[in-house]
């Protein structure tokens, strides 16, 4: 066999290695946590309703509508778990095979653009950032919306710069308004034509496109509507069958003051303009190391009117100054950027990674990483006082820590080991190894150490055990993590009503049968006319403080005097 073929088979055993590695790191966890909060508890229990009830239009929190969210992904949590009849599973599936589409699109884009190895640095790119890795293991919108940006931007570009290609351009339109109503940014991509028509015309790779413009302008507008259509034809048809105010404003919540209001008037995260920038500079480590270098090499092929890199980065720009000009800013809004950014900078990344300073740099990251892990998994096994403390203010077991610890300690044994078996010239090598083993701690040992904590699953294991099995119980200022994890019905008065309102309900229904009765309430909406020597301090989860009430400790007339502002403060602090 000649040192070329020899070298190829190599390449090609790596790779097939490095994939699975991907895969596995992806994998690694599912099934041995509970949804948790802010967002992914409020998803779950929209899903769980619709599988209960067989109500898949409108999603439910407790007894009320969930207004805040489209359907669509709660429908992919429901879809999995009739696939998949395990909460713990299910809930995590569309993040995750979202991700994996999202690697495949970023792969098969970039090898349509230019060839199947720079689409390779192109996967490995994107795996390595730390947000695809933290999405991709979290049960939020944004993973399945990137998954469907990508999706139109690869429609769009394989028929703009590849085409014509009638049935992909559809097909990304289509994904743009699918991602519109599962989460309302998803038209995003379209502002992919804006570059293209400042493209020169005489450009050999978008001539076939030129020429066809006009029918592809006339696909524009059906295409991502039928798109949308997915849920808001249901919608609209419930909408105009029924005379329901709730359904009406509901619909008016959702379709008005969650998108365009909450784009121009934000009332929370509201955050400088320069916000993403921080964003980059963290989430997007260790991608965002090389921009000293990337940028340069950028604008050079800019300068030269590379429709490639014209449309990528002119599209990744727009999108930044789209989210950049609202108020209201969240770190995940700018992460539909990412796979095009590192499609633009695959091509670039074999020269890049052959050079010195940037060898030195992902060495650095890879290091640090690993001594940071080797410290706090130190300080976990070997019960310092900081350790200790952190367990404490969590309400934490320290024995339930010592796995995170040896783990800790193993992800900082495989980055030095990375970084030794590279030798500084497989810099890239050690940060892909790394962050797989990131990934596995991350999954296997940290998340399940803390889920029964951060699920309120332990809390509500307490509630379950004092009020005994044949008890009924209400909840009164309550979070969707304690109605998802009570073992039993659980009787709501409203999540967003006013507590004085939700008390004027639960006192009556307390009454109605005393000796049976519960209320879990927030401690901060008891009312100082309960009865304090039947209040019951249940424990502390999610940085709030809750009570268990009997039925016997509300007499008639007890109602809370809390001010709305009051419980917007504290609604506030719990999000």
């Amino acid at each position: 066999m000649s040192p070329a073929i020899s070298a190829a088979v190599s390449r090609q055993r790596m790779l097939r290695a490095a994939l699975v590695l991907i895969v596995v790191s992806l994998l690694a966890g599912l099934g041995l946590r509970q949804p948790n909060p802010p967002d992914e508890p409020r998803f779950v229990l929209a899903a769980r309703s619709m599988v209960e009830t067989g109500q898949w239009l409108l999603p439910h929190r407790g007894s009320g509508l969930y207004a805040e969210k489209p359907p669509v992904f709660m429908w992919l949590q429901a879809a999995s778990y009739q696939l998949v009849p395990h909460w713990p599973v299910a809930f995590l599936l569309p993040s995750l095979l979202a991700a994996l589409a999202t690697l495949w699109l970023t792969w098969d884009l970039t090898r349509r653009l230019w060839n199947r190895r720079v689409a390779v640095y192109a996967v490995m790119a994107l795996f390595a950032v730390l947000q695809f890795g933290l999405m991709a293991k979290r049960a939020q919108i944004d993973m399945v919306l990137v998954a469907l940006s990508t999706l139109s931007l690869w429609g769009l570009l394989r028929h703009l710069l590849r085409g014509p290609d009638w049935r992909a351009w559809t097909l990304g339109l289509f994904a743009a308004g699918v991602g519109t109503v599962t989460k309302g940014v998803g038209f995003l991509p379209l502002l992919l034509l804006l570059p293209w028509m400042a493209l020169p015309r005489s450009h050999w790779s978008v001539l076939h496109a030129r020429a066809q413009a006009g029918r592809a302008w006339l696909l524009v507008l059906p295409a991502f509507l039928a798109g949308t259509a997915v849920w808001l034809g249901p919608l609209g048809i419930a909408l105009w069958q029924s005379n329901d105010p709730q359904l009406h404003a509901y619909a008016h919540e959702l379709l008005f003051k969650q998108t365009g209001t909450r784009y121009a008037h934000a009332w929370h995260h509201v955050k400088p303009a320069w916000y993403y920038l921080q964003v980059i500079a963290t989430l997007w480590l260790p991608g965002c190391l090389l921009l000293p270098w990337l940028l340069p090499a950028w604008w050079r092929r800019l300068r030269r009117g590379d429709p490639r890199y014209v449309l990528l980065l002119a599209w990744s720009v727009l999108v930044l100054v789209f989210f950049s000009a609202s108020p209201g800013k969240r770190e995940v809004y700018i992460f539909p950027m990412l796979p095009a950014l590192c499609i633009a900078a695959a091509p670039l990344l074999a020269g890049l990674l052959r050079r010195r300073g940037i060898r030195i740099v992902l060495t650095g990251y890879v290091v640090l990483l690993a001594v940071a892990a080797l410290a706090l998994g130190s300080g976990i096994a070997l019960h310092l006082h900081w350790a200790e403390n952190t367990a404490l203010k969590r309400g934490m077991e320290l024995a339930s820590m010592q796995s995170v610890g040896i783990c800790l300690i193993g992800l900082g044994v495989v980055g030095l080991v990375a970084i030794a078996w590279s030798s500084g010239k497989r810099a890239g090598t050690a940060v892909i190894v790394t962050t797989a083993a990131l990934w596995m701690v991350y999954g296997l040992a940290l998340m399940p150490a803390l889920d029964p904590y951060s699920s309120a699953a332990r809390l509500m294991q307490r509630v379950g055990q004092r009020i005994g099995p044949d008890a009924e119980i209400g909840m009164l200022a309550w979070r969707e993590q304690n109605m998802l994890q009570a073992d039993r019905p659980v009787t709501d008065f409203g999540f967003k009503t006013p507590w004085q309102q939700q008390w004027e309900k639960a006192g009556p229904w307390l009454a109605h049968a005393p000796e049976k009765r519960w209320l879990f309430v927030l401690k901060q909406a008891v009312p100082a006319c309960i009865d304090p020597a039947q209040r019951i301090d249940i424990g502390e989860s999610n940085r709030n403080q809750w009570q268990l009430l009997p039925g016997t400790a509300w007499h008639k007339g007890c109602v809370s005097a809390t001010s709305a502002a009051e419980q917007t403060s504290v609604d506030s602090s719990a999000d």
